[in-house]
């Protein structure tokens, strides 16, 4: 394990040519790159733009094999760096699934399919997306451990602690969070809780536009944000810290100290 994890966030406003986007992500993999990060963390939805026609979603999306991830997984080819974004991805009843890529070396090393789809604040995302089925899905990044959710996940703290659970050190979150009354107040709370109740580093990559808030943020394990974008494009940069990740862990051992366990057990989406 590296003694410090360089991490990156990526932020950008998705248009609706793919490949206007793989080009974004190229540039963001590049600048991270040069800046020697071990983790890239880059939004949801980076595939396509759908912000007025949610169904669209079904005409964008693209199977892991298709351009759009072929052409993003190669681009980290000879680099140590790990890359996680968000793409769609068909699925058998014509929905779409919403999966997060790690790619790391020319090589898709994990796939994390959303669990908690956004049927809230008027939305209806399970109206296009199937929820995963997956088990909470943690990586190894430079000796790190990294857990991966997205978005609409950061409301469920028991995801969270599931990831804390598996040894995740930092929080992987790419999102597209929509804008709306205290939405933003909503993403800071939220973002910061689930860094300072798991004792973990959170590097989360909001889309920016004209939807969606931006907001990107890096907290670290006693809940201090080292690192915020706006609503404009950006790279933003913070290091984690062994020693100072076991520091918070002795001062506030809120893991140790806990008197009850999470279920893994997957309830059914309604």
């Amino acid at each position: 394990m590296k003694t410090q994890l360089r991490i990156a966030v990526g932020q950008f406003a998705s248009a609706e040519d793919w490949n206007d986007n793989l080009k974004t992500c190229h540039e963001l993999i590049d600048a991270a790159a040069a800046g020697g990060a071990d983790l890239l963390v880059l939004p949801e939805g980076a595939l396509s733009l759908f912000v007025d026609e949610p169904a669209r979603i079904r005409q964008a999306a693209q199977p892991l094999d298709g351009p759009f991830v072929r052409g993003l997984v190669e681009h980290t080819r000879g680099s140590s760096a790990t890359v996680i974004a968000g793409v769609h991805v068909p699925e058998a009843d014509g929905r779409v699934s919403n999966v997060l890529v790690a790619a790391r070396d020319g090589e898709i090393v994990a796939t994390y399919v959303k669990l908690h789809l956004y049927d809230a604040f008027g939305r209806r995302e399970s109206d296009n997306v199937v929820p995963g089925t997956n088990a909470p899905v943690v990586i190894d990044c430079a000796g790190w451990k990294v857990g991966l959710m997205t978005c609409y996940d950061v409301r469920f703290p028991e995801l969270a602690r599931l990831l804390a659970d598996q040894g995740a050190q930092v929080l992987a979150l790419p999102a597209a969070w929509v804008r709306g009354p205290a939405k933003e107040w909503h993403w800071e709370v939220m973002v910061t809780a689930r860094a300072l109740e798991n004792t973990c580093y959170v590097a989360a990559s909001g889309e920016c536009g004209r939807r969606n808030i931006g907001a990107s943020m890096i907290v670290d394990p006693l809940g201090i944000t080292r690192a915020r974008l706006g609503d404009a494009p950006g790279l933003l940069w913070a290091d984690a810290d062994a020693g100072e990740l076991a520091g918070a862990r002795r001062t506030l051992p809120v893991l140790d100290n806990r008197r009850f366990a999470v279920d893994p057990r997957l309830e059914r989406h309604a």
